[in-house]
């Protein structure tokens, strides 16, 4: 069970309130983002198979049911309803791992104003944490340019033990190859690693004593630590005496370096290593690692085949959350649904109104090209021109040509129906398989580190119009004209 006490103390008395007055309509929610994290050109939606099964396991124990008897803010009525409570909505949402952009609805709930009340916190916890974290993994896989394997070692510095789960398995979403947290590889199936720490060398006291009883018990996963005292003297010289040995036994060793120049390190140490015959030696950095170091050394020719990563990654770095937010777009009224929106002082901030669905158009070579908001019941078909306006200007607009695109997908498709899962769950080594492989069809302009290229989110004509005029309707309201 998830405890439905996972939510903000607010949902539960706007909820009391709707209960109370006998108001709950059938509602429309969307989550979504209004900026890239990182400054940087998308991000990898993930968490969604965590978020379905939390929303089924949703309830409320008798020992929640209590603890808000005990507040005095509840009246019986009200906890009766919530002793059982089930989560009873539609839920439509990208698949998990795809890539996605700014202002496009991720996630479409369905269901009556108190289930989408209560469910709203979980939602923005699951989904803009593990997106945030996901995105920063593939922006780090996206700078290795290839060469290497990264390394998930985030398990000490991240916030918490289930932040660190979570993390552990956004990231490989992202395109991680590995995790030191083991109870993240019992739950996924993410595969486990690790090396040593300085304490293991210092515990022996002599270098070439720690890595030769490290090489005879582990003789097919040797990675040597050799910078506990001196990288290119002691440490390098123990490391090649050891992995002679094992060459000679038919086997391999790596050494890890955690500390100081790695550029300059990990050049001289290679050199050192294919000098004693260790060519198929492997070298491993790690120390406070992110993406502009990662490229860095890259561009810098660093000798690298693994990247330790830790810190940066399972937190965020310099970018502490996603910034997810979740708006009502329809309520029902008399059977029917009515398109509402946010109205703000900053047009970026007023919300798009009513149900829609999110359409990536591709080229004839599978490239993605722009992706269209429009209203659910619109027809966005092929073979014919789609106008493409601004989703924050009311002036500029482009039109997509029959002949420009080959393909048009639509992104959000259900996921849950009256409560339940509906579709088979993927395991998380195809999650993110499948989010390596949708990524791949992006230009790599708008997957650079630094000002990468923006990728067009429009608005349909019809939806474009619906706006608009709730807009006027509501200045004119206002103003009481």
């Amino acid at each position: 069970m998830t405890s439905a006490l996972v939510t903000d103390f607010y949902e539960l008395t706007m909820m009391q309130g709707y209960f109370l007055e006998h108001h709950n309509p059938r509602v429309v929610f969307d989550m979504f983002y209004r900026t890239n994290p990182f400054n940087g050109g998308y991000t990898i939606f993930t968490g969604l198979e965590e978020l379905v099964t939390k929303l089924e396991e949703f309830r409320f124990s008798k020992e929640d049911i209590e603890y808000l008897r005990s507040l005095g803010k509840f009246q019986e009525s009200f906890l009766d309803y919530l002793s059982s409570y089930r989560f009873t909505g539609d839920l439509y949402a990208f698949d998990e791992g795809t890539p996605a952009f700014p202002q496009e609805p991720l996630i479409r709930i369905e269901t009556n104003m108190l289930d989408a009340q209560l469910i709203e916190s979980i939602l923005l916890n699951t989904i803009n944490f593990q997106t945030l974290i996901a995105t920063k993994a593939s922006r780090m896989k996206l700078a290795t340019k290839g060469k290497g394997s990264i390394m998930e070692f985030g398990l000490r510095r991240a916030q918490g033990m289930d932040g660190a789960l979570s993390a552990s398995r956004a990231c490989y979403v992202g395109g991680a190859d590995v995790t030191s947290n083991t109870l993240a590889g019992k739950e996924f199936g993410i595969p486990v690693a690790g090396t040593m720490a300085h304490s293991w060398i210092m515990l022996f006291g002599d270098e070439y004593k720690a890595f030769r009883a490290f090489a005879d018990i582990y003789p097919d996963n040797c990675i040597l630590l050799i910078d506990t005292y001196d990288t290119l003297g002691s440490g390098i010289d123990a490391a090649i005496k050891v992995g002679l040995e094992q060459k000679a036994k038919g086997k391999k060793i790596g050494i890890r370096i955690d500390s100081g120049d790695l550029s300059y390190l990990t050049k001289a140490a290679r050199a050192r290593l294919d000098e004693a015959g260790l060519e198929d030696a492997t070298i491993c950095v790690s120390n406070d690692l992110n993406e502009q170091i990662i490229l860095t050394l890259i561009n810098d020719g660093a000798p690298i085949d693994s990247w330790g990563i830790g810190t940066h990654l399972v937190t965020g770095g310099n970018q502490a959350a996603l910034g997810g937010v979740y708006k009502l777009s329809a309520k029902e009224e008399n059977g029917v649904y009515i398109p509402t929106l946010k109205i703000s002082s900053s047009y970026e901030k007023t919300t798009n109104p009513g149900i829609k669905q999110v359409y990536r158009f591709f080229d004839k070579n599978g490239q993605a090209l722009a992706d269209l908001v429009a209203l659910n019941d619109e027809r966005i078909e092929t073979g014919v021109n789609h106008i493409f306006f601004h989703p924050f200007s009311t002036q500029d607009m482009f039109v997509m040509r029959k002949n420009t695109y080959a393909e048009i997908r639509p992104l959000l498709k259900k996921q849950m129906e009256n409560g339940k899962r509906i579709n088979p769950s993927p395991s998380l080594k195809e999650i993110q398989q499948n989010s390596l492989e949708l990524l791949s069809h992006f230009d790599k302009s708008y997957k650079r580190q630094v000002n990468p290229h923006i990728y067009k989110v429009s608005l349909s004509t019809k939806l474009k119009n619906l706006k608009g005029d709730l807009i006027m309707q509501a200045k004119m309201a206002e103003d009481k004209i």
